[in-house]
């Protein structure tokens, strides 16, 4: 459960964090770092395509600098999984409503 997001930071279950997450089913991974900072590639969610969930949640950041090629956006559906990208706190509302009722994930990028 996502308790609270603001600019750079996220409060996870009680437990704090201020470097973009990856929210797995059953982890956290802190401190995810993409190959170009505000463009999700491939290999950014190489993990994500691996655990095969139904719905990949992607938090674009506070203002929606994030941005996702075609290309990443086509590699994301090849593995059979749903994609939705939303502005950092807009999908936090929608993994915390969604997180209960199908294997979702939620990568975020937590400032700009």
């Amino acid at each position: 459960m996502i308790d609270s997001y603001s600019f750079g930071k996220i409060v996870i279950d009680g437990q704090k964090y201020t470097n973009d997450v990856i929210i797995f089913p059953d982890r956290i991974k802190d401190n995810w770092w993409r190959e170009e900072g505000h463009i999700l590639k491939t290999g950014d969610v190489e993990r994500v395509i691996e655990e095969s969930p139904d719905l990949l949640i992607v938090g674009t950041g506070s203002n929606g600098r994030l941005s996702i090629p075609e290309e990443t956006r086509e590699y994301i559906k090849s593995g059979g999984i749903k994609l939705i990208d939303k502005k950092s706190g807009e999908a936090c509302e929608l993994y915390n409503k969604l997180k209960d009722k199908k294997e979702v994930v939620a990568a975020l990028h937590l400032t700009c």
